[in-house]
């Protein structure tokens, strides 16, 4: 039986499967925005459209043609949440205000110490870890190996789409 402070996703790419197990204890809000995203089935169809291969590998906003997909409203960010940008750690993406997370993630392909909390002040927030990935590291290191450029005015997308077919919660 799944730990239901430990739900697990998997997201169906279209270079194979990564499987999700998110902390529900140490990022509530975040875990609970991020499930009612899949259980909507938002992610199905978008794309990976930020590749950085000594970095990490960013989704769930865009579509194959670089079209955003309508958000809900922005979270609070738990980036104080103790949770580390490590090899494999899952977060949430955001612009420069620290609260301003909806529907992006990333996963983290390195140690990524200076995107973790630092302090409160804006530069020092940090990106809120809330998961990684316990299956398909290796589709993860297929994704970041992929060649990429620009397109419709953003650097590092994979110049073949690495699409999301589905995210579904284990049950």
């Amino acid at each position: 039986m799944a730990d239901e402070n430990k739900p697990q996703v998997v997201l169906e790419t279209s270079k194979g499967s990564i499987t999700l197990e998110l902390n529900k204890e140490k990022a509530p809000i975040t875990v609970k925005n991020f499930l009612g995203y899949v259980k909507d089935g938002y992610y199905d169809g978008l794309i990976f459209h930020r590749v950085i291969k000594d970095f990490m590998i960013q989704g769930g906003g865009l579509d194959a043609e670089m079209q955003p997909k309508k958000t809900k409203f922005a979270i609070k960010n738990e980036a104080q949440n103790g949770l580390k940008n490590l090899r494999g750690s899952v977060a949430m993406a955001r612009t420069a205000l620290v609260d301003s997370a909806t529907s992006q993630f990333f996963i983290n392909t390195v140690d990524n110490a200076f995107l973790d909390n630092r302090g409160k002040r804006q530069e020092d927030f940090g990106y809120c870890v809330f998961g990684q990935v316990v299956d398909g590291l290796e589709v993860v290191d297929e994704i970041r190996q992929v060649k990429t450029g620009n397109k419709a005015g953003h650097g590092d997308v994979p110049l073949e789409p690495i699409t999301i077919i589905s995210a579904k919660v284990v049950e």
